[in-house]
């Protein structure tokens, strides 16, 4: 089956087209041309958008305007291709490009998320517990990275592809399919917006 997989939840946004768990194009970019890319990877891997049966989008934990985009787009997508989706934590999706590694993504306002016993968590970077020799991915493990090799971790250099959510892997993770509109965002906080209001 055809997968359109995409994660816009970090700055960096994700997305590829996958067939039965081939990768026929894969881009790297920005939440803002998540479209533009959606076309591109059509056009690369031959396919026309009909074509498509089914979607994996990232949920987060992220940047809250980012998921935003990336849910409304996979609604938007849904209802024009008539295909169902599922939805995969960007944790997780890190976690799976870097087996064993600790995923961290950066929450702004001197947070991070992270993968903690399993679990998704916002936290302070310094009350991250890791593992001497540990292996930190995610914008937040390049953010952080010189506290995080303090407490003894291994952060990967900044253009290591392992620090990217990688929209493949959102593919490979997707569950059972669903009413897009039933898929719910990962938020582990209130958005800035409600913070200061």
């Amino acid at each position: 089956m055809l997968t359109l997989a995409f994660d816009t939840a970090t700055d960096v946004a994700t997305s590829a087209l996958v067939d039965d768990g081939e990768v026929l194009g894969e881009r790297v970019s920005r939440a803002q041309t998540l479209l533009e890319d959606v076309d591109a990877l059509l056009r690369q891997g031959g396919a026309h958008p009909t074509e498509i049966g089914a979607l994996a989008v990232g949920i987060g934990p992220g940047s809250f305007t980012g998921v935003r985009i990336g849910l409304a787009a996979a609604r938007g997508l849904a209802v024009a291709l008539d295909v169902r989706g599922a939805g995969v934590s960007t944790l997780d999706a890190l976690a799976a490009g870097a087996p064993g590694a600790v995923p961290v993504v950066d929450a702004r306002r001197r947070e991070v998320f992270a993968l903690v016993g399993g679990e998704p968590r916002v936290l302070a970077p310094d009350e991250l517990a890791v593992a001497d020799g540990a292996v930190c991915v995610g914008s937040g493990a390049i953010r952080y990275r010189e506290l995080l090799e303090e407490k003894g971790a291994v952060v990967p250099p900044d253009a290591d592809e392992r620090h990217l959510p990688r929209a493949r892997f959102h593919a490979q993770l997707a569950g059972e399919l669903g009413p897009v509109d039933a898929i719910e965002p990962l938020y582990l906080r209130l958005p800035d917006a409600k913070v200061s209001a």
